[in-house]
């Protein structure tokens, strides 16, 4: 109630020194003499419309605010407003939402400076005034109000500072009101940019659900992959180890042997899909020592990793995957077999770990469905962002090259 109470004295005082000085002027006589009729009934209308003006004012504000004190009264809004994003992004939300004004006209954004200036036309709120032209609250008034934003860079966030006031100097808001069209101005960019932020959360969260949600399909689609195959080499590697028990039983010791370590680890973690270099290597020699009791002098296995770089994370099976294909798709077409390279090595930040055979090539007839490269790409986006990728090339002279590139020192997701 006090704060109102002096807006309307101070309002009225202003104007009531302002109408004694130009009735003082219209006057044949002295300030202290007696005024004309006239001049007395244009001083009295006009006090009587500045105080209607004042008190329209006032209710408008605690319409639109809900209170009226000096923060919703003032002609001058002022907010700091802090945005959780890097300052270019916080400037593009500030621009947007100030585009979006209504009215809104002569925008000038500078983004390299992080500043926006706009100008508002000033709203008809009750369409044309009858009394505009005898109406001294709007003789003076701006047609515009006129807009600030400023984006200050702090760490990873950015800070805005809003200022929203009427077109005309800070002197003229003893005289003028601008029926709370700067509140609104504030607060509807406020408003804005807290929709705008709340929008890019949810755009995130559901980013982060659809990339969950990609990676268990894709881990379903290897584990189905994995059941439908891993029954056939079983199967065939049982039945092989059979015969070998009444031909020759140390092979048929050792076959077993090595079908014990590739099970071991091969059993499923639940905790973690994520594995290393070390431990997938370990798995495909054991895969790769029961073919070559299988497939005899027809195939050789060579071995570049070094000791340091074996304990480089690795999603589960992804080594394995690209083993196979050499085995199914380059080596056992061919008569005499062949060999297969595993190597690693780092560049920079990089890890490479490369598959190869010197087989059949990118033959069509023996090249497969491509499911499990794609599968293994699919893996590589998920568990590192974008970070890792896998490259398929020809091997020279003969045969195919697929590299797997890491980063070294990176955190698989």
């Amino acid at each position: 109630m006090f704060k109102r109470f002096f807006f309307l004295v101070r309002i009225t005082a202003a104007w009531g020194l302002a109408v004694l000085l130009a009735v003082g002027l219209y006057s044949s006589v002295p300030l202290i003499g007696s005024f004309e009729l006239p001049a007395v009934l244009f001083g009295f209308g006009t006090m009587g419309l500045v105080i209607t003006g004042a008190f329209s004012h006032l209710h408008r504000v605690k319409l639109i605010a809900g209170r009226s004190d000096t923060d919703t009264l003032d002609n001058r809004q002022k907010r700091i407003i802090e945005i959780p994003l890097e300052a270019g992004e916080a400037f593009d939300v500030v621009d947007a939402a100030v585009r979006e004004l209504p009215g809104v006209n002569d925008v000038h954004s500078a983004r390299d400076s992080l500043q926006i200036k706009a100008k508002l036309t000033r709203p008809q709120l009750y369409g044309e005034p009858l009394l505009r032209r005898w109406n001294p609250l709007l003789w003076f008034a701006p047609a515009c109000n006129q807009l600030l934003a400023i984006v200050t860079p702090t760490g990873d966030s950015g800070r805005v500072s809003l200022i929203c006031e009427p077109e005309s100097p800070a002197w003229s808001d003893w005289f003028l009101v601008d029926d709370g069209t700067n509140y609104e101005n504030a607060e509807a960019i406020a408003r804005a940019i807290t929709r705008r932020i709340g929008e890019r959360r949810r755009q995130d969260q559901d980013r982060a659900t659809q990339t969950a949600t990609e990676k268990e399909l894709t881990e379903a689609k290897l584990h189905l992959l994995h059941a439908q195959v891993e029954p056939h080499f079983l199967y065939n590697t049982l039945a092989s180890a059979q015969l070998l028990t009444r031909s020759d039983p140390a092979r048929a010791e050792a076959m077993l042997g090595h079908l014990i370590q590739y099970l071991r680890h091969s059993l499923p973690n639940a905790e973690d899909e994520m594995s290393t270099l070390g431990t997938e290597l370990e798995r495909a020699l054991a895969y790769l020592e029961i073919l070559k009791i299988r497939m005899g002098d027809r195939l050789t296995v060579q071995v570049e990793i070094p000791e340091a770089l074996r304990a480089t994370p690795l999603p589960a099976m992804m080594l394995q995957t690209l083993v196979e294909n050499a085995i199914k798709h380059g080596l056992e077409p061919r008569t005499h077999g062949g060999t297969v390279w595993i190597r690693a090595r780092r560049d920079a930040n990089t890890v490479a770990v490369t598959v190869a055979d010197d087989g059949e090539g990118f033959n069509s007839s023996t090249s497969g469905s491509g499911i499990g490269l794609k599968n293994v790409r699919e893996r590589l986006r998920l568990r590192f962002n974008g970070d890792a990728n896998l490259a398929v090339v020809a091997n020279f002279p003969t045969g195919v090259a697929a590299t797997v590139s890491l980063p070294a020192a990176g955190t698989a997701l």
